[in-house]
């Protein structure tokens, strides 16, 4: 028990909020294939609004050009009034810590996170430095950060696995030149819940010296102990929980936002007053908006969000639940948006009631977009007999993040039968209106339409992924393809999607999708070198 666990408390007391530290746009998306576009980003970061949650780090500005601009943006269009606190990474180098300043300016409250590693195991072989030069390092990011951000945050880097003693002369160091958030990172997912709460319990008690100062946790899953670990840091004093949505993260992921939010919430009596301000019932609608982002599904059976989540096979479990639902579930699907409500829509509802569907869905389409998904709805209602929220959001997921139209797609015909060799034609169009028409054969259907698409293009990209689901049921569901094309010239990779009843069709609109953004990206660095190589003359003044 805590020392101070017998203090009168006031219900929901400041001192008691736990404060939620969303790292899905920067953490989350260093995941293996779960690269976002500043579109989808955007999208994410007005859910993660939306959820309530206190801080999001948007970004790692210093690692290209494009994170900082994609922070930037979220900070200017997320970041304002009573939003949330923008964050972006640096490490502890002058240039990372102005170039993060830069971009998280915009915010009402921005933050930057300094991290610097200080164990043993990375001093040696990472940063080849001694201890004496990490402390220094860190009091220097941490001094010029305070000037030029609102709050700033410090990491000690594998926090696990440092000395427990040199940890706490780290941390007093920094807490002395002014950081206000302590974050410490189980980086490597090492350690195990009771030596965490104990690691927390030290720290808190040191920042306990200085008012105002947070403790938070960030636990990677690597032994499957990310969740565990974050719990655990809450109940030692902890009141800031750094997560990802669904979990992602590099290699086995980060502690998963919303089974933090829900042990808490299922489970206050564990936590000693403490609470989060997160509307649950967005939790679902966020899981799956990161989902169709991604390109990334979470497992049937994961916690919370799965499709399984509340799904009851088993005749005795079925049974309890028919007489009283609390018998086999710990909390309602309703409480993190998971209500199963279908929408009764058709060929004959209007746009204003689409629209209004897509709104409660966490869709905010502006008017081009909008009719796009809503003449893809109306096709969709000459298919399908019933058309449910996940096929409208799936319609919506494959309209937000469109390239600039180079080529669209006018035909598709495939041939292909066990005696025969899979052919595609296809009619694209330019941007010009010119049409052309190319064909291809292939090991497949799917092989033999991208085929044909690059004979009309050019060989642009290799397909390096493909994946395709169901987005409801029934023959006549819409299937959701997500490809990943990497550029022959510069080795980037891109997403498309594309969404149909004929998954041969939606993997054509996912392919071509992929080819219109590789396109779109060649031309504006072609545009920018030759601005680079050629640069305008200036104008001579002409005296009269």
């Amino acid at each position: 028990m805590s020392p101070d666990a017998n203090r009168v408390r006031t219900p929901g007391a400041e001192s008691d909020r736990v404060r939620v530290f969303d790292t899905t746009l920067r953490d989350g998306e260093q995941a293996p294939g779960c690269t976002m576009n500043l579109d989808e980003k955007l999208q994410v970061a007005h859910q993660l609004a939306r959820l309530g949650v206190d801080v999001i780090e948007a970004g790692y500005p210093a690692a290209s050009p494009g994170d900082a601009e994609s922070v930037k943006a979220v900070a200017e269009e997320v970041g304002g009034g009573q939003g949330p606190t923008i964050c972006g990474l640096a490490r502890a180098t002058e240039h990372d810590v102005r170039t993060c300043a830069a971009s998280v300016a915009p915010a009402t409250r921005s933050r930057i996170h300094i991290f610097l590693a200080t164990s043993d195991i990375h001093l040696q072989h990472k940063l080849r430095c001694s201890r004496d030069e990490v402390i220094a390092r860190g009091i220097m990011a941490v001094s010029l950060a305070k000037g030029l951000v609102h709050e700033v945050e410090f990491s000690p880097e594998d926090a696990a696995r440092t000395d427990p003693e040199y940890l706490l002369d780290v941390l007093a160091a920094v807490v002395e030149a002014g950081a206000t958030t302590l974050n410490i990172p189980d980086t490597v997912g090492f350690t195990t819940p009771w030596e965490y709460e104990n690691t927390i319990r030290r720290v808190v008690a040191l920042a306990a010296k200085h008012p105002g100062v947070v403790v938070s946790t960030h636990c990677h899953d690597d032994l499957g102990l990310a969740v565990a670990n974050t719990l655990a840091g809450i109940r030692a004093g902890a009141r800031q929980v750094e997560v990802t949505l669904n979990g992602i993260g590099e290699r086995a992921g980060n502690a998963s936002l919303e089974e933090v939010v829900m042990a808490l919430k299922t489970r206050p009596e564990l936590f000693d007053g403490a609470y989060m301000n997160i509307d649950s019932t967005q939790l679902t609608r966020a899981s799956r908006l990161l989902q169709q982002c991604t390109g990334t599904y979470v497992a049937p059976n994961k916690a919370i969000v799965g499709a399984n989540a509340f799904s009851h096979e088993a005749g005795i479990h079925q049974d309890g639940v028919l007489k009283h639902r609390a018998t086999y579930e710990i909390m309602t699907p309703e409480s993190v948006g998971a209500d199963g409500s279908m929408l009764v829509l058709g060929k004959h509802s209007g746009r204003h009631a689409l629209r209004e569907r897509l709104k409660e869905l966490g869709h905010e389409l502006d008017d081009e977009r909008f009719l796009e998904v809503f003449g893809r709805f109306k096709e969709l209602c000459d298919r399908k007999k019933f058309v449910d929220d996940r096929d409208i959001a799936a319609l919506a997921s494959t309209a937000h993040d469109h390239a600039p139209a180079r080529w669209t797609m006018v035909q598709m015909q495939v041939q292909s039968g066990t005696q025969l060799i899979p052919t595609a034609t296809v009619r694209l169009r330019n941007a010009d209106g010119t049409t052309k028409v190319g064909s291809g054969t292939g090991d497949g259907p799917v092989d033999a339409c991208c085929r044909a698409i690059d004979a009309v293009v050019g060989e642009t990209g290799e397909l390096q992924g493909f994946t395709t689901r169901s987005v409801s049921e029934g023959t006549g569901a819409l299937a959701e393809v997500t490809v990943r094309v990497k550029d022959l010239y510069s080795g980037r990779t891109f997403v498309g999607h594309g969404t149909h009843v004929d998954v041969v069709e939606a993997s054509g609109e996912a392919y071509l999708d992929a080819v219109n953004s590789l396109l779109t990206m060649r031309d504006a660095e072609a545009e920018k070198n030759a601005s680079l190589r050629f640069p305008k003359a200036k104008q001579a003044k002409v005296s009269a």
